[in-house]
């Protein structure tokens, strides 16, 4: 059904397999992370939130630039989702990416809570962006670095 030219069956294919909890279902998954159409990326990238899987990483940041904005969020909430494993290449879009896929790594790196993000963070407050910045003071307010700003 994955390899189906019919969007319809590739997307209830990815449906049916975020509700199979098995030990090759990322795999397919990640696989459904670079169909060619929107919709199947967007529902792969839900999917794949909830059976978060590390090997899906790099499949994730590519999603971060899609230039649909619920494809990108969807990928970062499947990032957040994996967590530790996920902050190094979270840490390299943060610095070098795009706007949108910076934005989203951002959010991701506050929502994931590691302490490797703490400089990164701290780096985004002096932007001109309120979102970024809004994102990076509570990153570092959930990690307990509240108010007060060190440079570790």
């Amino acid at each position: 059904m994955l390899d189906s030219p019919e969007v319809d069956i590739r997307w209830w294919a990815v449906r049916l397999l975020a509700e199979i909890s098995d030990k090759g279902t990322p795999v397919l998954l990640i696989r459904a992370l670079q169909d060619e159409d929107t919709s199947v990326r967007q529902c792969a990238a839900l999917a794949t939130s909830h059976q978060s899987d590390e090997r899906a990483v790099a499949a994730l940041i590519q999603l971060l630039s899609d230039p649909e904005s619920l494809t990108s969020r969807l990928a970062a909430n499947a990032l957040v989702a994996i967590g530790p494993p996920a902050v190094p290449a979270l840490l390299d879009l943060a610095r070098d990416g795009a706007p949108v896929a910076r934005f989203e790594a951002v959010r991701a790196l506050a929502l994931i809570g590691d302490p490797r993000a703490i400089a990164a963070l701290m780096g985004v407050l002096e932007e001109d962006s309120a979102l970024m910045e809004y994102w990076a003071d509570e990153g570092l307010r959930r990690m307990g670095v509240g108010m007060i700003y060190f440079s570790p």
